[in-house]
This record gives C-alpha cells, structure tokens and sequence, in this order.
C-alpha cells in the first residue's frame, strides 16, 4: 500500500525574502555617481555586481584601473581617464562589464607588456561603446574573451614608427567578437587578430596606421563587412586561414613598395565579393591560396589589380571590373591552374558580333609588359610606349613569356554594374 506524500510548505513571506535575497547576491541595482571630488579607484574597489557608475565630467587620474565586478562605467559629456603613461589604464577581469562615453588616455609604451587604454582579460559579454580613445600603446585588447561588443569607438593614435605604436584593436584567442563602427587611426595595425573565430567586424574606418589597416592570422569562420581602408602603410594581410567572407569593403589609396589593397596568404574557402580596390599598387595578392572565390569587385586605377602566384590554384575569379589598371593581372607562372571568366576589362578591344554582350575572342589579361616590370623595374618607364603596344598584340598572339592558358573565356564587353553596399563611412 503506497502511502500519500506529504507537501512541504513554506510561508510565503520566508519565500519572498529567500527570492530577495538571491537577487541581490546575483545582481544588486545601485546607481552610483561620482564626481571629480572622488577617488575613482577607490570607489570601483567597492562594486558590487549589478552596479552602474555614472562619471560626471572632468579628469580622473589613475595607476590601472581594475575591474573584477560585472559593473558598467558610463561618462557624462566624456569624463576624462588619466593613465599613468606607464601601465595599462583600464583592465576587465569580469563578465558583463560595460565601458561608454569615456575619454581614455595614457596607456604607457611598453616592450614587454601590451599595456592597453582598455583590456579584457579573460571574460565575456562585455560592451565597449561610444569612447574616445587616444594617444595610448594599444587602444582595445581582447585576450581569452567571449561574446564581446567593441562599436562606435574612436581610436587614435599620434607615434611615428611602428616600434613605439601598439594595434588600435588587438584580439588574442578570442570568439564571438563583434567590432562595428569604430574608427581607427595611427595605431601600428588597426584591427589584429590572432587565433580568433566566429566573429564579425563591420563598418569600421581604418586610415593611416603605420602598418596594416586590418591583420589577422590564424583565425577561422570570421566574417568582414562594408569595413573602409584608406591610406595604411602596407594596406591590409590576411594570412593562415580558413573560411572568411569579405564583402562590401573598401580598399583604397595603399601605395608602396611592399603595399597591397589586400594581401591573401595560405588561405582556403573564402568568398571576396562586392570590394572596391581603387589606387593600390597590387589591389589582390594571392600566395598559397586554394578555393578562393573572387565575384563581383571593382579593381580600379591599381598599378596591378590581381598578383597571383603560381602556388595558388584552384581559385575562382567572375564578373569583376577590371578599369584604368596599369597592368590588370600578373602571375609568375607559364601555367595557371585558376578560372577567369565573365570579367570586364577595359583594356580588351574585342568585338561582340552576335551582340550577346560577351566578346567573341577570348581575352589574356597578363600582358609580356607587366612580366618585364615584375622582372626589372626599371622598365616601368616605357609604360604606353608604341614598341610596348606592339610587343603585347605579338604576346597575345604567340605567348612567349605570359601563361597560356590564363584566359578569359568569355570576356564582358559593358561594365558590371555592382551594388555599392551602405556603410557608415563608405560614402
């Protein structure tokens, strides 16, 4: 015979006061204000989870500000946070902490540390928004983080070589990152990455930082939108990596020796789709690159629009715009193992007699020149000459030094028209 169970009861208002009180444990709800008059690192020593700083304006000086709570600092017509000039400024080691509407400044060069104005160590869903960020070693420093927002901030630095400049934004062995809307000036490298997956970096500007608008190594299934670099020593590198989408950005105005709209080593599965490469010395770089695909892009007034390698292969090139390039594609190899199809180049005369907009003979992009410039630079001064001309018609015809089977088959007699994506500073 199964006996009734019994049901504990418990009073209603020990219930009450047992929910009360593990909420407060989890998360209390004060709004502190602090003032100029107070010591802010006093006061941060304090929080609690769940608190909410609100800084009035003026200037707060500290040694490394240390955050272990899962609190937010919110500035009032931009307060003023004074590193040392030796340390970093701020450093985060909790969850759920959010920074907005704070000048910081002073984050002190450093050989041995990365010291930065703003450091997540370690912890995840934090925001970073809306603060003005100058004159520090490293701007943001993600290490070991999760499921952060960086967005809306601006970055600046003023050093002139790159030994003495850290990355406006740097990510170390971090996921689930979104950078949106910041914009990054003068740093050594605007956007880093390093062993870093799964995030997504949209409609940020980065303009003349010493080395790379955007660099990243190692860093898998990470996606780049409607971002915009301008004028960066040696433009952007993407490098060791697997599955990445870049669409919608604007590379533009990287001009140098050893400078490229975009540099592509050793990489394997990714979409290049809808960029713009205007007035770069090499537009595209591909170096040990496979199952690449390259749709849909404007490569405009570049010295070379496309550097492909021999020991890149198996990539797809289609429907881009080749204009007003000095030379539009150069290879190193009498072989390529690449599909060019569907492009439009302005420099093929062909004609389109059954009018189906595509021209009836097919049309070699890699001129005898452009291998002579590759070879001996000095050459560069013949550009346009009649003996030039004539060598390349000779070459098209009976190729002696360019590959012969990098051919556009179907070669597009009009200009695609490709949609120019809307992003904040691509304008």
């Amino acid at each position: 015979m199964l006996r009734p169970q019994t049901k504990i009861s418990i009073p209603k208002t020990i219930l009450t006061i047992i929910l009360i009180i593990s909420a407060e444990l989890i998360y209390s709800q004060n709004k502190i204000i602090i003032t100029p008059n107070d010591n802010l690192s006093e006061v941060i020593q304090k929080a609690a989870d769940g608190d909410e700083y609100i800084i009035m304006p003026g200037t707060y000086k500290v040694d490394n500000l240390k955050i272990n709570k899962s609190i937010s600092l919110i500035g009032e017509n931009y307060p003023i946070i004074q590193g040392n000039k030796k340390d970093e400024v701020i450093t985060v080691s909790a969850n759920n902490v959010r920074i907005k509407g704070l000048v910081v400044k002073g984050a002190g060069i450093s050989f041995l540390k990365e010291n930065a104005a703003v450091k997540i160590d370690e912890a995840g869903n934090c925001v970073i928004e809306n603060n003005i960020l100058k004159d520090n070693f490293f701007g943001i420093y993600l290490a070991k983080s999760f499921n952060c927002v960086i967005k809306n901030n601006h970055i600046e630095a003023y050093t002139k070589t790159e030994t003495n400049s850290g990355n406006g934004i740097h990510l170390w062995y971090s996921k689930g990152i979104t950078i949106q809307n910041n914009q990054i000036i003068g740093h050594r490298d605007g956007i880093y990455f390093e062993f870093v997956m799964h995030s997504l970096i949209k409609n940020n500007y980065s303009k003349n930082n010493l080395r790379y608008g955007l660099h990243f190594m190692f860093s898998d299934s990470c996606s780049y939108f409607d971002n915009t670099f301008v004028s960066n020593g040696a433009g952007v590198a993407v490098m060791y990596t697997k599955n990445i989408t870049m669409k919608g950005n604007h590379f533009i105005n990287n001009w140098g020796a050893a400078s490229f709209g975009v540099l592509l080593k050793d990489l394997t599965d990714c979409l290049i789709e809808q960029n713009y490469f205007n007035k770069n010395t090499n537009g595209l770089y591909l170096e040990g690159c496979s199952r690449i695909t390259v749709r849909r892009n404007n490569f405009i007034s570049n010295g070379w629009g496309i550097k492909l390698m021999a020991n890149s292969m198996n990539n797809y090139f289609i429907d881009n715009n080749f204009i007003s390039n000095s030379f539009d594609v150069l290879t190193n190899s009498k072989n390529s193992f690449n599909i060019f199809e569907k492009n439009y180049w302005s420099k093929n005369n062909g004609y389109d007699l059954d009018k189906d907009g595509f021209a009836d003979v097919p049309y070699r992009p890699v001129k005898m020149f452009s291998v002579l410039v590759e070879r001996q630079q000095a050459s560069m001064i013949f550009l346009h000459s009649l003996f030039i001309e004539l060598l390349n018609v000779t070459e098209s015809i009976v190729p002696s030094l360019t590959p012969i089977n990098l051919i556009d088959e179907k070669p597009r007699m009009k200009e695609i028209r490709i949609e120019k994506r809307a992003g904040r500073y691509n304008k």
